[in-house]
């Protein structure tokens, strides 16, 4: 699922935009607002000794402290440039940090997350969850957790990291993920499925088989198709440690290299996802999604995410 971030791809956009407005917001504190305060200084000096000059020469002058204070207050008007510049700075570095380093809004566009995201979902994601990372190159500076089975987890897709992925974490590193007649087998250990009812999709609208997926860790609802096979294997790709991976047509078996994820979406039988193309690097991890904040068309939506 190529997510639809809230506020645009804007990374870089916003990067820039702050540095631009706080190179101006800077030049303008520490020179050219001295500059017009020096400017309007002189021209008070100026104006008062003028009007000195007049009283001395016998000529009475009408003392005007307002025009004095019109006098200064037009000198050191900033430019509307600067103006705009100076308001829109922390703005704009207030969104970048809070986007960067906490959270960031994305919109659920596709079905491949149902039933625990639906189409119109606006969600937050958590962006520390899984350590703190320099914007835009995305590089982990401080380590603060690894994701965990059953998480929701938003990353750039490996086959172009322009885009932004979300789908749940179903192995991490050293696993051994197994998956025949659409269950899932993790270490040897068969995961456990407890029926619920039939799950109507009104994007469609069908029926889907419902059930609750029972992970090591976490359990949570998904979604099988009966009219599709386990494995679309004409829709396997190669991918980085491929070799990790054995393919049959209705079963596959993946080891999770080291650095690693095993993505799978939970509408499963409509999710490209691990099982087509690959492995998830630690390197692409954007953040955990926690928390559906709004969905215009179903104010029911609202709530943690699971």
């Amino acid at each position: 699922m190529n997510l639809q971030p809230i506020l645009g791809n804007f990374a870089l956009i916003l990067f820039v935009a702050m540095v631009i407005t706080g190179i101006i917001w800077c030049l303008d504190v520490f020179y050219l607002a001295k500059k017009r305060r020096a400017a309007a200084n002189a021209a008070l000096a100026e104006y008062d000794a003028r009007t000195a000059k007049l009283t001395a020469n016998g000529i009475k002058v009408d003392s005007n402290d307002h025009a004095r204070a019109a006098l200064e207050a037009g000198l050191l008007r900033q430019p509307t440039w600067i103006e705009y510049s100076g308001s829109f700075f922390p703005v704009i570095a207030l969104v970048f940090v809070l986007r960067s380093f906490l959270w960031e809004p994305f919109k659920i566009p596709s079905s491949s997350m149902v039933p625990t995201l639906l189409v119109g979902d606006l969600i937050l994601v958590n962006k520390y969850a899984y350590g703190v990372r320099l914007p835009i190159i995305n590089k982990k500076i401080i380590d603060i957790g690894n994701p965990q089975r059953g998480d929701v987890m938003v990353f750039k897709y490996p086959k172009d990291e322009s885009q932004d992925y979300i789908k749940r974490v179903i192995g991490v590193p050293g696993d051994k993920i197994t998956y025949e007649n659409k269950r899932l087998t993790i270490n040897g250990t068969p995961v456990q499925y407890e029926p619920m009812d039939d799950y109507l999709d009104n994007e469609h609208p069908v029926y889907y088989k419902q059930f609750l997926e029972k992970l090591p860790d976490t359990a949570h609802r998904i979604l099988n198709d009966d009219t599709k096979p386990p494995l679309d294997y004409g829709g396997v790709e190669n991918f980085p440690h491929r070799e990790s991976c054995t393919y049959s047509y209705d079963k596959f078996t993946c080891i999770v290299p080291e650095g690693n994820y095993f993505m799978m979406g939970d509408n499963r039988d409509n999710s490209a996802d691990s099982r087509y193309w690959g492995f998830v690097p630690d390197k692409n991890i954007v953040g955990k999604a926690f928390l559906v904040w709004m969905n215009f068309s179903n104010l029911k939506r609202i709530g943690g995410i699971h």
